[in-house]
């Protein structure tokens, strides 16, 4: 054998790329590839609704890497670690950017071309994501009758209603800010969890605080991130609305809800609100 041969004859690095696995492929055991693509189940020969069915499974995919990034940072605000709470806040900025990208498949559906499928989903409705209803319980966005609507899932309603009951992330913000001496008010830290997070007073004076005090302190670096959060959510519910309109315009939702109305109220809804107006008060 001459050397030509022996070079020809020697395994090569790619040659584990052709190499048969005994049952499915290490890859597709850990990411469960095979399963995820055999999720999507058009009901009509329409064009565009395997583009519908895609862009909202790779939602609801964000939708669960955004709740397990804000937990982990509130589970770090309850211990004092600022340092990973920022971290897994900044991990969820980068996820909720992707999130608002992926609309683009969908973003220029014509209302004929939505009609084409739109029946065929009967009552199913975004609104219905239980997911989604996680992470505006997260934002301090809490609804029990939201809650009730899916009470006929039992596994989803007891996790759903954990959430509910629980601290939201901005809840734990500012009990973290008082541990650190800053000045929010006792009945803001002693308020009903449960109920949906509502503007005070004396929470903007303890952002004014921090945004007039020294522009490199780690508690502004905290407002800055959020501040970014809010205005992601704020941006992909836009989207959604202007998704909406183009594609069925002021129409009764497929749910029941009164559509293109219902979501410019929820867009309308501000997420960590003293962060915007203390803007006005520095």
């Amino acid at each position: 054998m001459n050397d030509t041969t022996a070079t020809l004859d020697a395994p090569t690095a790619d040659d584990a790329l052709t190499r048969p696995f005994p049952g499915a492929s290490p890859y597709d055991t850990y990411v469960h590839a095979s399963l995820l693509n055999s999720l999507q189940q058009p009901l009509t020969e329409a064009p565009d609704e395997m583009g519908f069915l895609v862009t909202t499974q790779v939602m609801e995919l964000w939708f669960t890497l955004i709740v397990h990034e804000w937990r982990t940072a509130r589970v770090a605000f309850a211990k004092d670690d600022l340092d990973a709470a920022l971290d897994a806040l900044t991990r969820s900025r980068r996820a909720l950017t992707a999130l608002s990208g992926a609309w683009a498949p969908i973003a220029a559906l014509t209302p004929a071309r939505f009609n084409g499928f739109r029946a065929a989903f009967g009552r199913a409705s975004g609104f219905q994501s239980a997911m989604y209803r996680h992470m505006e319980f997260l934002l301090g966005d809490k609804n029990a009758a939201l809650l009730h609507g899916h009470s006929g899932d039992r596994a989803v309603h007891e996790a759903l209603g954990e959430t509910y009951r629980e601290p939201s992330l901005y809840d734990e913000v500012l009990a973290f800010l008082h541990r650190q001496g800053r000045p929010v008010p006792a009945h803001v830290l002693d308020r009903d969890v449960t109920l949906p997070y509502r503007a005070d007073p004396g929470v903007v004076e303890t952002w004014r605080q921090i945004y007039t005090g020294p522009q490199h302190h780690p508690h502004l670096t905290l407002g800055e991130l959020l501040t970014d959060i809010a205005e992601l959510v704020t941006r992909w519910r836009s989207e959604h609305v202007m998704v909406v309109r183009r594609a069925m315009g002021a129409k009764p939702g497929s749910a029941g809800s009164s559509g293109l109305a219902w979501l410019q109220r929820r867009a309308a809804r501000p997420v960590f609100p003293e962060l915007w107006e203390v803007r006005g008060a520095c």
